[in-house]
C-alpha cells in the first residue's frame, strides 16, 4: 500500500558531499513529502552562508558526518550553534554507538546510519525531529519568561526544596531585602531566615503542606534579616517541578510597616474608648450633682446661708468638671499628634 504524502511544506537542508548520497536521499524525501524545498550544500563552509542567511527559513537540516572540510565532533558542534534553532539529523555511514549516543549530547536531534535508511525511517525521523525541536523551543521560552518574572520581580521570591528546606533559587530583590547573597542564600535552609521561637510552627506547617502537595498557601510570618531585625511578611507560595526535585515558590510581602499602622490604630482607639468612658461616668458625676443642687436652689425655700453653701457646692463642681473637660480634651490633642508623628505612611 502506497504511504500518504504529507502535504505540509517543509524547507529542508541536506548537507552532504557526496551526489549518489544527495540523490537517494531526495527520492525518499520525493515519496513521503507532497510540497517541500530542498537546498544543497556540498561543504561545512555553504552549509554556513546557507544557514546563516536570514531571508531563508529552514525547518530541518540533514547532515553528513564526513564533509570535505570538517567532520565528526568538530563538525556537529559547529553546526549545532550556528542551527540552534533548527532539528539537525545527522547522516553517516558508520554504526558508531558510542558515538551516537555522545552526538545527542552535543545537541543533535537524531543519528541514522545510511545503508539502514529508508523513505518511512526518514520521514519519522524528520517529523519526530520538528515537533521535538518545537517542544524545547517553547521549553526555553517558558523558562526564560518565568527567569524574568522571577529574577526581576520587585518583591522578594525564592524557590526552596521541600525535603531539605535549602534555597535552590532566590530573585535580586529577596538578596537586597534580607541582605544576603545569593551565594550565601544558596548555603542556607529556610529555618535560617526565621525566629529561633518560630521554627517548630513553621516545621509542623511545612510538613502538612508536604502532604497536601500541589496546593497554594497564604499567610503571615515573622522572618529574620541578616542584620537580626525581624519583619512581618505576607507569604503566596505553591509546589512546582525545580532541578530535578520538588521545590516551593515563594512570593514574600512585607507588612512590618501595615502591622505597625494596624497596632497604632489599635492603640489610638484603646485611647478613645478611656475618653468615651470619661464622657460617658465621670463627666456625669459632676453634672449631676450640679443639676440637683440647682434644682434645690429653684424649687426649695431655702435661707440665704444655705443657698450661699449650695452656690458653693455647684462652684466646685463646675471646677470639677472643668477640669475633666481640660483632661479630655488634652487627650484627644495626644492621640492626634500620635497618629500624625508616629503611625507610618502606607
Amino acid at each position: 500500500m502506497k504511504a500518504i504524502k504529507d502535504n505540509k511544506q517543509y524547507q529542508i537542508l541536506i548537507v552532504e558531499d557526496n551526489p549518489g548520497d544527495y540523490t537517494l536521499i531526495e527520492d525518499y524525501l520525493e515519496e513521503r513529502f507532497e510540497a517541500h524545498k530542498l537546498s544543497w550544500a556540498k561543504d561545512f563552509k555553504k552549509a554556513k552562508a546557507i544557514v546563516t542567511d536570514t531571508t531563508q527559513k529552514y525547518d530541518l537540516v540533514l547532515l553528513d558526518l564526513t564533509l570535505p572540510d570538517k567532520s565528526g565532533e568538530e563538525l556537529i558542534q559547529e553546526m549545532s550553534l550556528l542551527c540552534h534553532e533548527i532539528p539537525l539529523i545527522i547522516l553517516t555511514g558508520y554504526a558508531d554507538i558510542s558515538f551516537s549516543v555522545k552526538s545527542l549530547s552535543l545537541g543533535i536531534s537524531d543519528y541514522l546510519i545510511k545503508d539502514e535508511l529508508n523513505a518511512n525511517a526518514l520521514y519519522k525521523s524528520i517529523i519526530y525531529s520538528i515537533e521535538r525541536k518545537k517542544t524545547l523551543l517553547q521549553l526555553e521560552t517558558s523558562e526564560r519568561r518565568y527567569s524574568d518574572l522571577f529574577h526581576l520581580s520587585p518583591q522578594p521570591m525564592w524557590v526552596y526544596d521541600i525535603e531539605t528546606l535549602r534555597f535552590l533559587d532566590v530573585n535580586i530583590a529577596a538578596e537586597k531585602h534580607y541582605g544576603y547573597s545569593l551565594q550565601e542564600f544558596l548555603g542556607m535552609t529556610i529555618k535560617d531566615i526565621r525566629p529561633e521561637e518560630d521554627i517548630p510552627e513553621m516545621l509542623e506547617r511545612i510538613e502538612f503542606l508536604n502532604k497536601t502537595k500541589g496546593t497554594h498557601s497564604l499567610g503571615h510570618f515573622r522572618h529574620k534579616k541578616k542584620n537580626s531585625e525581624v519583619i512581618c511578611v505576607e507569604i503566596l507560595s505553591n509546589t512546582i517541578p525545580f532541578q530535578n526535585t520538588t521545590g516551593r515558590i515563594i512570593l514574600a510581602n512585607d507588612i512590618t510597616e501595615r502591622f505597625a499602622y494596624v497596632e497604632a490604630i489599635e492603640n489610638q482607639n484603646e485611647k478613645l474608648k478611656e475618653i468615651a468612658w470619661i464622657q460617658s461616668h465621670v463627666v456625669r458625676a459632676p453634672l449631676a450633682r450640679m443639676m440637683s443642687l440647682i434644682d434645690i436652689i429653684k424649687n426649695y425655700d431655702i435661707d440665704n446661708s444655705e443657698n450661699e453653701k449650695f452656690l458653693d457646692y455647684i462652684l466646685e463642681s463646675a471646677e470639677e468638671l472643668d477640669a475633666i473637660i481640660k483632661d479630655i480634651s488634652n487627650k484627644s490633642e495626644a492621640i492626634k499628634l500620635n497618629i500624625n508623628q508616629d503611625t507610618p505612611e502606607l
